[in-house]
Formats: C-alpha cells, structure tokens, sequence
C-alpha cells in the first residue's frame, strides 16, 4: 500500500531516541520545573524572564540533536506516497522538518506542529508569526505592533493547539490513521484514532509500549521507533 489518505500523529516517543526529553517526568516536572511555572500563558504574565529563559535553554538544545532513523524513515515515506499525507507533530522540535529538507516531499504531503514551534515566536498582540533561532529577552518587542511583545510559539495549557480543523478534516477523509511514540493521554490528540476509527480508516499504534488508547487501536506494533517505523514504512511501501 503506497496510495490512499494518510494521517500520522507523532509524539515525544519518536524524538526521545535523538536525545529530546520527553515533556512531562514521572514527578511532573518538565526539565526540573513545573509545568504550571513554565507552560501557562498565566506564567508568562507572572515572570516572563523565567519562561523566556527555560524555551531560550529548548531552543539551543536542538543545536545538538539530530533527526533518527524514525524521522528519516517517514521523509522516505512523504517522498514516495502517491496519495495525501498528513503529518501532525505533537513535539516542537524542528527535527520532522530538517528529515523532510533532506528528502523532499510528494506533492500531497503537509506537515503540522500542532503544539507549535520551538524556532519561532509570536506576538501577543497581533499573533503574527516569526522565525526565532535565537534567544528571546523577558519584555522582547515584537516588530509588528508597538503594543505587543514576542513569546515563544508554543501552545501552552489553556489554549487552543493549532490548525485543528485542518487535522480534523484530513482525519475524517483518511484510509490509514497511525498514531506513533504518544501516550494517549494528551487531549485533543488522544481523540483522533476515535475520530479515524468513525470515518472508517485502518488504525494502527506504534510506540514503545502500549498507549493508555491501545484497545482503540486494529494494531499495535511496540518497541524502540527507530527500529519499528521503519520497518512499518517498509511493509507500507513493499
């Protein structure tokens, strides 16, 4: 099967392997900080300096990470589909979109960060969207409104992940829904196979263990994603 209307749904589990720390530990915290500190719009009112701080910190890790055999293995895949295919990330990092600018994709190929972008900012003022691989300071003007000042791209707690009636609408027109390295448990993301599962398409989970949504599921393959996305893109593309 090479053709058809594919949807994937990506998560922290296909970065972990490249060196990317999942979002949230066992303690609940993001890389020593809660999340309440760090990823709320209310944080960011309360002490900006420490949240422009902890993304300026994400932001210069992705200097040392590179994309893995997973990333690598669905560009070979977004280069040889012959039908739609969606791509939505839960993760921030930049690491889909450096695997895919090494090997374009087909024409029917779109790539969503529904949870935003690490390299890029927004104004609080006008939402206007830049690009930022360098640090931000606590009060950053925004060059787009003398009212507004620059903010990680980031969907924090409390607001509205991005493009979701374009995800909704490639979701409820799918053949294949696959959701790869996520826990589940994250809404609105957890819905999908839900979603996939009424317009009738195939389901499969790939993730290193079961998904707290794996009954929901017609397949589960598990184990570490760089050895099982590619090996499913290789039986997608046999």
């Amino acid at each position: 099967m090479a053709s058809g209307n594919l949807v994937i749904l990506t998560g922290a589990g296909i970065s972990a392997e490249s060196g990317v720390p999942t979002f949230r530990a066992d303690d609940g915290l993001w890389m020593g900080h809660r999340i309440e500190d760090v990823a709320t719009p209310e944080a960011f009112a309360r002490n900006p300096a420490l949240v422009q701080d902890f993304y300026n910190k994400r932001r210069r890790q992705l200097a040392e990470v590179q994309p893995n055999l997973a990333h690598h293995a669905l560009a070979e895949l977004a280069a040889r589909w012959e039908g739609d295919f969606l791509l939505v990330t839960q993760n921030v990092d930049d690491l889909h979109d450096r695997a895919h600018a090494l090997q374009p994709p087909g024409p029917g190929f779109e790539l969503i960060h529904m949870h935003g972008e690490l390299l890029k900012a927004h104004c609080t003022a006008t939402g206007a969207v830049i690009d930022c691989p360098d640090d931000l300071d606590p009060r950053h003007d925004s060059p787009f409104s003398s009212e507004g000042r620059l903010r990680p791209h980031i969907v924090w707690f409390g607001e509205m992940p991005l493009r979701m009636e374009r995800i909704e609408a490639a979701i409820a027109d799918c053949d294949l829904f696959v959701s790869i390295g996520t826990s589940g448990a994250v809404y609105p993301a957890a819905g999908f196979v839900q979603d996939a599962r009424r317009a009738r398409a195939r389901t499969v989970e790939i993730n290193l263990d079961p998904s707290h949504g794996a009954r929901s599921f017609d397949e589960g393959l598990y184990g570490p994603a760089t050895r099982t996305v590619p090996a499913f893109v290789d039986r997608l593309l046999g």
